[in-house]
C-alpha cells in the first residue's frame, strides 16, 4: 500500500499534504474494498457536452452538517519539517453515513493550500464539481481519484479564496448525477474563519514509517 500513497503524492511534502487521502485508501483496501485507478478503466470516448448537460438542479436531501474543525500534523523527522493542518467540514445523512468532506489542507509558511472533496460515487467525472463562496466566481475542482465507496476532486486554492470562505456565509458544491441533474449541497462557512485561523482541536505527530499518526501528548507520555 505504501507504493500506491507513494503514486498519488509524488513526494515527501505532498504526503504530507495528502495524509487523509492515504489513510482513506488504506483503508479502503483492509477492508477488502476494490480500489480502481483510471488506468484500470477501458478507453471510451469522453461524454459530449449535450449528453451531460444538466437538465435541472435539485439540492442535497437529509444531510446534516458538522462544525469546521481544525486539526494538525506535525512531523518528527527533524526541526525542520513543517506542520500541516487540515480544516474540515463534513456531512451525514440520518443513518451517520458520511456522504461528502471537504478538506482545506495547508503547509506552514506554504504559498497556496489544496482543496480536496470527497463524494460518494454515483457522480459524472468529466464535470468535476463547481464551488462557489456566496455569489462570488466559481472554482471548478476535477477528480483525481475515485475508490469503491467515493471519489475526491481537489486544486490549489489560492489566498484570496480562502479569504472568501472566512468572510462568507454559504459554501456551495455542484455536482452532476447519474440522471443529469446538478445537485447542489449548500455548506455553512459561519464558524469556518475560527476554526481556521484557531489553534487546532488535535495535533498529531507524523511518521513515515511504522506508527506514523498519535496524539503529540500521547507520544510523549510513552516516552
Amino acid at each position: 500500500m505504501r507504493s500506491s500513497c507513494a503514486l498519488l503524492v509524488g513526494g515527501r511534502w505532498a504526503a504530507a499534504i495528502l495524509i487523509p487521502l492515504c489513510t482513506l485508501i488504506v483503508a479502503t483496501v483492509a477492508s477488502g474494498q476494490q480500489l480502481i485507478p483510471f488506468g484500470d478503466v477501458p478507453a471510451m470516448p469522453d461524454f459530449t457536452e449535450q449528453e451531460i448537460a444538466a437538465r435541472g438542479q435539485q439540492q442535497a436531501r437529509n444531510v446534516t452538517y458538522s462544525d469546521w474543525e481544525k486539526v494538525c500534523f506535525k512531523g518528527v523527522q527533524g526541526a525542520e519539517t513543517k506542520m500541516v493542518c487540515r480544516t474540515s467540514i463534513n456531512g451525514k445523512w440520518d443513518t451517520g453515513q458520511v456522504v461528502l468532506k471537504v478538506d482545506l489542507i495547508e503547509r506552514e509558511e506554504g504559498p497556496v493550500a489544496r482543496l480536496q472533496i470527497f463524494v460518494l460515487p454515483g457522480f459524472f467525472l468529466q464535470p468535476g464539481i463547481k464551488l462557489t463562496v456566496d455569489k462570488s466566481n466559481p472554482m471548478q475542482l476535477p477528480y483525481t481519484i475515485c475508490l469503491a465507496n467515493g471519489c475526491v476532486a481537489a486544486t490549489v486554492a489560492d489566498a484570496s479564496f480562502v479569504r472568501a470562505m472566512e468572510s462568507g456565509r454559504t459554501l456551495s458544491l455542484d455536482a452532476v448525477n447519474t440522471n443529469v441533474m446538478i445537485v447542489i449541497a449548500s455548506l455553512p462557512l459561519e464558524n469556518f474563519a475560527k476554526a481556521h485561523q484557531g489553534a487546532p482541536t488535535q495535533t498529531f505527530e507524523q511518521k513515515l514509517e511504522g506508527k506514523w499518526e498519535q496524539p503529540i501528548d500521547e507520544g510523549r507520555a510513552k516516552q
